[in-house]
């Protein structure tokens, strides 16, 4: 990888690259994932899931299960004594199915045994009479077909009317483009272990992404007080937007009360993919028109995503589709239509990208188009219409912060090209790899140029905050802070930034984090939408700073002196005029001190009628360049390099930063040629890793960061934005756009197949 040399401004606190306190134990093996819990006399719990994406339950008989020894609960939706259903926005997906089912590998019922083995054959010996009926898998046909359920199968229709409908451009081009199901494709699969408490409750030690609102589902499903449902944040094997919803976590609280015993649950990798939402496959329609001279006049958009059965995140996912419809570029009048349906495909929600990344590769193909009708560069049709501070969203939201789009663009440009082309590297380093399946003579090199942007936080007026505890205590060895935050770390690195955060405001050596838990601290929301840099990060920083303020006034107090008139730094309390000073040390003789913050961010406001509104809070940009080469005969493709520049306010772990970078590529790179779940009539055919394909490191080209653009975000601590999300938004369709050039070919859907390029023309497409 070619990464950015940056100096290193310190030897702690922000801005440098500290190590990761999970990093070591993780590549030992010696961190305990959720698939680790034990406890003593605990149980084994299995979901029976249906075969069926569209039936009615005609008749369920559990006694078979129950003849099975060592089998100690069978439970099915009669079973559930609080509501029946959960969800994340809407609850309308049913903890066990009752009278119909509507999708394959919705829960029908769950067993607890004493051996996991024992569980699985249970559950399988469950008798479910079902009636198959015709599944609805079209998303087209849901708009107008009769509802699969009460609720109806439009989540949302959104409309945006921006600027004259009258205006037109003089050079008009649209295309219409499609993104196949991705998966999240954690390494460790959903798991955990619930525990009986004497008081009626239960212990949940969970891999999740939000702890309290995992908790307030279970709770209403168990039809118990908050206070009784405690969820603890064990450890997470990669998320992705997938850990969002609820998945096993009703069923494990269901069983352990049922047998007043510990039960865990690890799903196999089948299970998990049934188990889990995946990123919304879209249908985008799209005309752009612009003047002679390249500048973008109006754009029309029809957005439609195929949310599946239940509806998960999906309005919110429509919402960022839509609003992001026309890309980062100035589009002074522009229509665009949005719609979610339910279907009786598995259900999506949240995937990294959040809606961003399907409109991106629709767009970003349009700019390509459009470039082509010019005559023009596409980098400089792209720099022509680039967003800038002060600018104004088709949703009538002015940019008030940062918005380097230019700069990212001209750096991802800019960066060194690949030296040798396939007619010089080695066999092995050509499409096929290994295979030697290549004809040298028949590899094409292509390079393609993407850019794109996603919001940041939540949006739409949704109440967003974290809340933080530190307290500063003095130890044995010297002064230490404890931070008590329920982020969840899924693998971002906020263990690792909230320790810096402390040293950065407090001055101490010695940062410890308590365990994430709803019985220790108030909700620090979901760890997605590239949020938890900002929020949590900022309610860590508030309640450092809010120890320091009361630290000064002990100090003050002892000095007799102003507490405006003191500072804390390097360990100590000193005057700014002076040599007056006391260590933190001995301050903290006194006693500790503790502080806890709850950190909002700017208020936003829901879309009108017209989807216009200040929706959102702040936003990100990426640009990436790729190279590919393509086997024209056998439609492979290596992706050789992958150059990008983007936008991060300010680093604050350069190492981290780079981390996700390289990361959100390879998602991206895998929705570009390889990852997607292939669905017949509603039935998922690949649900594993041996058929759902995703990058190996063979697969992984140069990641080459050009530049990370630092300009500081008002209102962001530290002015840093997260930086999860964009490298997967134009990573994808810069990988397109270079396939594209190397094979003329068009190819508006993704994945790209290697059939969709060798069964596209007979011979070469590219004579």
């Amino acid at each position: 990888m070619t990464v950015l040399e940056r100096p290193r401004r310190a030897t702690r606190g922000v801005g440098v690259s500290a190590p990761r306190p999970d990093g070591v134990p993780k590549v030992r093996g010696q961190f305990q994932f959720s698939s680790d819990l034990f406890a003593e006399g605990m149980l084994w719990g299995h979901v029976l899931r249906s075969p069926h994406p569209s039936a009615r339950i005609r008749r369920l008989d559990v006694g078979p299960a129950w003849a099975i020894d060592g089998v100690r609960a069978v439970l099915t939706a009669a079973d559930v004594p609080g509501a029946p259903t959960y969800g994340l926005e809407i609850p309308d997906q049913p903890v066990l199915a009752a009278d119909v089912v509507r999708y394959m590998g919705e829960p029908v019922a769950a067993v607890a045994a004493d051996h996991p083995e024992t569980a699985r054959r249970a559950a399988a010996a469950v008798l479910v009479d079902y009636e198959p009926l015709d599944p609805l898998v079209d998303p087209e046909d849901a708009i107008s077909a009769p509802p699969i359920h009460p609720d109806g199968n439009v989540f949302r229709h959104l409309r945006i009317e921006h600027g004259d409908p009258e205006a037109r451009g003089e050079v008009v081009v649209e295309g219409t483009y499609e993104v196949g199901m991705q998966d999240q494709a954690f390494m460790g699969p959903e798991s955990g272990l619930a525990v009986p408490a004497e008081d009626g409750g239960v212990d949940l030690y969970i891999a999740t992404q939000w702890l309290h609102v995992d908790r307030d589902q279970v709770a209403r499903c168990l039809g118990l007080p908050l206070e009784k449902v405690r969820l603890h944040l064990a450890g997470v094997g990669g998320a992705f937007g997938a850990r969002e919803d609820v998945s096993i976590q009703v069923h494990l609280c269901l069983l352990a009360l049922a047998t007043g015993r510990p039960v865990k649950m690890v799903l196999s990798r089948e299970d998990s993919f049934f188990s889990h939402v995946h990123r919304h496959p879209a249908r985008i329609w799209l005309r752009h028109q612009a003047d002679r001279q390249g500048r973008l006049v109006r754009v029309d958009a029809r957005v439609l995503l195929d949310g599946g059965a239940y509806a998960s995140s999906s309005t919110a996912v429509i919402s960022n589709a839509t609003a992001f419809a026309t890309g980062p570029y100035r589009v002074p009048n522009a229509t665009v239509d949005g719609w979610v349906v339910r279907t009786n495909n598995p259900p999506c929600g949240a995937m990294r990208g959040f809606g961003a990344v399907q409109a991106c590769f629709a767009y970003e193909a349009q700019m390509d188009k459009l470039a082509a009708a010019l005559g023009m560069d596409p980098v400089q049709l792209r720099l022509a219409n680039a967003l800038r501070h002060g600018d104004t969203l088709i949703t009538g939201q002015r940019i008030e912060g940062s918005a380097p789009v230019a700069q990212v663009i001209e750096a991802a440009a800019g960066a060194p090209l690949p030296a040798v082309g396939p007619e010089a590297l080695p066999e092995v380093a050509l499409p096929g790899g290994a295979g030697r399946t290549a004809t040298r003579s028949r590899v094409r090199r292509g390079v393609g140029f993407a850019v794109g942007y996603k919001n940041l936080m939540y949006s739409e007026g949704f109440d967003d905050a974290s809340e933080a505890r530190v307290r500063l205590e003095l130890a044995d060895d010297g002064p230490l802070a404890t931070v008590t935050c329920a982020a969840a770390e899924v693998g971002q690195g906020f263990v690792t930034l909230a320790r810096q955060i402390c040293e950065e405001e407090l001055g101490v050596e010695r940062v410890v984090l308590a365990p994430p838990s709803t019985t220790r601290i108030g909700s620090a929301g979901s760890t997605s939408a590239s949020r938890q840099t900002w929020m949590s990060g900022g309610a860590v920083a508030e309640a450092c700073r809010a120890v320091a303020g009361r630290l000064l006034e002990r100090a003050a107090r002892r000095l007799g002196t102003d507490p405006g008139r003191l500072v804390l730094a390097e360990g100590a309390v000193q005057a700014l005029e002076g040599a007056d000073a006391l260590s933190v040390a001995e301050l903290l003789a006194e006693g500790p001190l503790e502080e806890t913050v709850t950190f909002h961010h700017r208020q936003t406001e829901p879309l009108d009628e017209r989807g216009q509104g200040d929706a959102h809070v702040a936003f990100a940009f990426a640009a990436h360049r790729a190279v590919v080469d393509v086997d024209l005969d056998l439609g492979l493709v290596k992706v050789v390099q992958i150059a990008t520049a983007q936008d991060v306010g300010r680093v604050l772990n350069p190492l981290q930063v780079l981390g996700q970078i390289e990361g959100g590529i390879a998602q991206g790179v895998g929705l570009a040629v390889m990852e997607e779940i292939v669905l017949d009539q509603g039935r998922v055919r690949n649900p594993s890793f041996t058929d759902y394909l995703i990058p190996t490191a063979l697969d992984m080209p140069d990641v080459a960061v050009a530049a990370l653009v630092e300009e500081p975000e008002p209102g962001a601590p530290f002015g840093a934005k997260g930086v999860g999300e964009p490298p997967t938004i134009s990573s994808t369709p810069a990988v397109v756009a270079a396939i594209r050039a190397a094979t003329g070919l068009p190819l508006t859907r993704v994945p790209v197949r290697p059939a969709d390029i060798a069964l596209a023309t007979p011979g070469d497409p590219r004579p």
